[in-house]
Order: structure tokens, then C-alpha cells, then sequence
């Protein structure tokens, strides 16, 4: 276990208001129902908006998640960043959608990690430590190659431990992790499909050692997970659960990734041995007597993959029925689950339809700690604290926008009850919208565009408008617009 540094941000409760508290003893947990909120942000990693028991899945056993769920809210109408990882993930920090942000796309830089977030970019982990909260981000990271300036200890991180590149991250045997700064080389792993050491389990005893350090301080864990991104592995112990529960094609490894034996078996283990993580968190806190002092937040960073590395998309129905998949700005590819769990805070069992996206969790998070007024200027989200703490108005966004210039070059717009999609802009730069009324048609089906021109000009006038160019990431045909 690394020795984590054990400097604290401890500061005396209540000292600003000393003189109208009442002279009385108080206890522990009335003490931390005062402080700001310790905050988890758990980030699954292709996990379906369908994959979750809380959300209709039947096959993969889920009762951690679900049992979170229940402590707290639900939402059934919130997106992530982008289909795909790093701008997803630039988005969630930033609080600046794709049309704004600096990373739009996954961009490779050889011979290990991504296109590096610019050093001047206020990510929430810089705004929360500001606030004397202490910052960890365990897991994958993918928003700048080590050494440079996008690395996660340049970006507000105290700790990092995990996957600095997302190529890397395909193996959940790897040879080596980031430690900080360094490689941490991890003994018995060859870079194969099996190993001795298995990255998600490393991860979990980091970020539990994380809590415990920082239990009597302030601090926001950013738990990426790799979970379940390809390539299909669990230790036996995991998939021992679901091998034999269903007939099995062995994956031959064709469509990239590892070969495996029992690909549906092995998918679903992964899945819940995610889910056993989530359990041992929510554990440890109750343990602590931190359960009522944290804001845990699971989500994921986009919608399921497709039929690729031996996942089986039709036998798990991972995107619950809604259109395409990982990579798309249908449904499929960018609803995902969001759950917020806060005892006493959050109501329990509770259920959300507003609509929300990635760029919303700066605003909301800073609202929460009570520190709005270090909203960096230009972030395009908005706080959905409201809805969360049931207390004043909930502000509504006038529309969401999504680009991506990959996949053929797409572009996206929720308005209210509508959706408008543009496909394959790079060959057809002036591809019409598609659109799509939400409500009575959340599959997608039936583009109504023909019947409604007056809300395809005003979804037309929204894909104009919130664009800006990037010399960094290119998207031709609406940088000439």
C-alpha cells in the first residue's frame, strides 16, 4: 500500500459562527452534518444505461448499486460528455460541452496517454481543493500523456493511482500502473489476458485507503473505474458466479481485444464485481460514521459498446432498448445512469426525469459545498442541486449540445421533448437534422422532421451557434460555417 501523504486540511467546525452556537456539547454526527460534504464520484466505464438492476437489467446482479439507489435518487434522463471517453470525461472536469471544451476527441499521443488538457484549465478538482478539500483520482485517466502538462497532478489531483492512458487501460492485467508520478511495476503480470494482480481490485484498496487517510478531513475521490470496458476479464472467484448460467460462443478475438472462454459469463462477473467495489465503499463509511457526511455520485462515461471484444449487445440489452450504441449521439450512446445518494440529504428512493448532462456536475458540485461564486466563467452547465437537496428552484436548460467528430461526424441537440441528431457530417457536410420527439418515440424510430420545420430551423440555429472551432480537434464542415 503506498504511503499517501498525511498532510490534512483540517479546520476547526463551526469557528466563523462560534459566538451564536449554542453551548453545548455536539456529537460526532451532528458535528459532520455541518461540514461541507465529502464527495465520491464514481465513474463506471461502458456501462450501459440498461446494465444496472435499478434500471431494468435482469441477467447481471447489481445489489450494491441498486441498494444506493435506493438510499437516494435516480435519473432517468441524464447524458454524459461525448459517446466516447476522454471528451466525455474533459466535459464532466471542465463543465464545458463538446462544442466548447478543449478535448472533443479520443487522440492518442505515442507511446503512452492522450491529448493533454491545456495547464490552465480550472477543473473541478482544482476548484474543490481551493475549498480545502483533499483530491484523489483513482482509475483511468486519459486527459494527458505523463509528464505533461494534462496529467492528473497538474490538474487539482493531490493522489493519482491508475491508468494514465486508455489504450493501456484495455488490459486489466497490466504490467505496471501510475503512482503519482511514477510506475509502480506490478509482479506476476506479463501483459496477457491473465495475471496475478488484477487492476480494478488494485484500484479498490487504494481508494479505500484513500477514505480512511482523509477521513477527518475533506476530500473528493474521483473513482474512474475500468469496469466494464473491454477486454473481457474477472478472476475465476467472480466468474465462477455466472459460468454455466447461460450457452456460451467462445470469443476468438477477432474483433480485437483478448480471446475468451466464457465471454457472457465473463461480462457479467465483471459487472458485479464492480458493483461488490461500490458495497465495500458504502461500507466503509457507514463504518467511519461518514455515511450521512458523503455525497456519493455513480455514473458512466457513456453508453455501452457494441458488439466488439465478445460482448454480446443483444443478450444484455445494455442500452435498454434505446438506439446505437457507444460512439453515437443516439440515446444508446449517451443516456447513462446517475445515481445520487446523500442520507439525510438526498431523499431516498426518489426519481428524476430532469434533464441533465456532464457539464452539470461542476455547477452542482460547487453549488453543494456552497461555493457557486467559483464558477468559472463560460461553463455551459448548470447546478441541479435543487433537484437533489429538494430546495429552491431548479433552473432548466434551454437545450443540450453534443458534438463528436468521429464516427462519421455527428452532432446533437435536446430540446425539451425533442431531439434533433446530425449523422455522417464529414461526407456530407450538410447532412438535415433528424428529429426525434423523445416522449412518444425514446427508441428513435421515426424522424418526424418533415412535419415540425419550424423546430428543425430552431435545432439548426442551436448547431450554428454552439460551435467554436478547435485548432486542436478540426471538424471541417461546421468550422466553415
Amino acid at each position: 500500500m503506498s504511503s499517501y501523504s498525511r498532510r490534512r486540511f483540517v479546520k476547526t467546525l463551526g469557528v466563523a459562527g462560534a459566538a451564536v452556537l449554542p453551548l453545548r456539547a455536539f456529537s460526532r454526527r451532528e458535528a459532520v452534518s455541518r461540514r461541507k460534504p465529502n464527495i465520491i464520484l464514481f465513474l463506471a466505464d461502458d456501462l450501459g444505461y440498461g446494465e444496472l438492476g435499478c434500471y431494468g437489467q435482469t441477467k447481471i446482479q447489481t445489489p450494491n448499486i441498486d441498494r444506493l439507489a435506493g438510499k437516494g435518487m435516480r435519473f432517468t434522463q441524464h447524458y454524459s460528455g461525448s459517446p466516447v471517453c476522454a471528451p466525455s470525461r474533459c466535459v464532466l472536469l471542465t463543465g464545458k460541452h463538446t462544442g466548447h471544451a478543449h478535448i472533443r476527441d479520443n487522440r492518442e499521443i505515442q507511446p503512452e496517454g492522450q491529448e493533454p488538457i491545456p495547464a490552465h484549465t480550472l477543473t473541478l478538482a482544482k476548484l474543490l481543493k481551493a475549498e480545502g478539500y483533499a483530491t484523489g483520482l483513482i482509475g483511468k485517466w486519459g486527459l494527458g500523456f505523463p509528464a505533461s502538462e494534462g496529467e492528473p497532478q497538474r490538474q487539482g489531483f493531490d493522489y493519482f493511482f491508475g491508468y494514465n492512458c486508455q489504450r493501456h487501460a484495455h488490459n486489466h492485467y497490466p504490467t505496471y500502473l501510475w503512482r503519482k508520478g511514477g510506475r509502480l511495476m506490478l509482479e506476476g503480470n506479463e501483459g496477457k489476458a491473465r495475471g496475478q494482480q488484477y487492476a480494478p481490485d488494485l484500484m479498490e484498496r487504494e481508494a479505500l485507503e484513500f477514505i480512511r487517510v482523509n477521513k477527518d478531513t475533506r476530500f473528493f475521490l474521483f473513482y474512474a473505474t475500468t469496469v466494464p470496458h473491454l477486454a473481457l476479464q474477472v478472476p475465476d472467484d467472480s466468474l465462477r458466479e455466472y459460468r454455466g448460467r447461460w450457452d456460451e460462443t467462445p470469443y476468438d478475438g477477432t474483433k480485437g481485444y483478448f480471446p475468451q472462454q466464457y465471454p457472457r459469463a465473463t461480462y457479467a462477473a465483471m459487472v458485479t464485481r464492480m458493483d461488490r467495489t461500490v458495497g465495500r465503499f458504502v461500507a466503509l463509511l457507514g463504518e467511519l460514521d461518514l455515511d450521512g457526511d458523503t455525497l456519493v455520485l455513480f455514473t458512466s462515461d457513456n453508453g455501452s459498446t457494441y458488439n466488439v471484444g465478445g460482448y454480446d449487445a443483444a443478450f444484455f440489452n445494455g442500452t435498454a432498448g434505446l438506439r446505437a450504441a457507444k460512439g453515437s449521439v443516439y440515446e444508446g450512446g449517451i443516456r447513462i445512469p446517475m445515481i445520487a445518494s446523500w442520507p439525510g440529504s438526498v431523499a431516498a428512493g426518489t426519481t428524476t426525469d430532469h434533464i441533465a448532462a456532464f457539464q452539470d456536475i461542476l455547477p452542482t458540485l460547487l453549488e453543494i459545498v456552497g461555493a457557486s461564486s467559483r464558477v468559472p466563467p463560460g461553463v455551459d452547465g448548470i447546478s441541479y442541486a435543487p433537484t437533489l437537496l429538494r430546495k429552491g428552484e431548479q433552473q432548466q436548460h434551454d437545450n443540450l449540445y453534443m458534438e463528436f467528430p468521429s464516427y462519421g461526424g455527428q452532432q446533437m441537440v435536446r430540446l425539451g421533448e425533442w431531439k434533433g441528431v446530425r449523422q455522417n457530417l464529414m461526407k456530407n457536410p450538410e447532412a438535415p437534422v433528424e428529429l426525434y420527439h423523445l416522449t412518444e418515440d425514446i427508441g428513435e424510430r421515426y424522424d418526424v422532421a418533415a412535419e415540425y420545420p419550424h423546430i428543425v430551423a430552431r435545432m439548426q440555429e442551436i448547431m450554428k451557434k454552439e460551435h467554436v472551432p478547435s485548432k486542436a480537434f478540426p471538424f471541417a464542415p461546421l468550422d466553415s460555417l
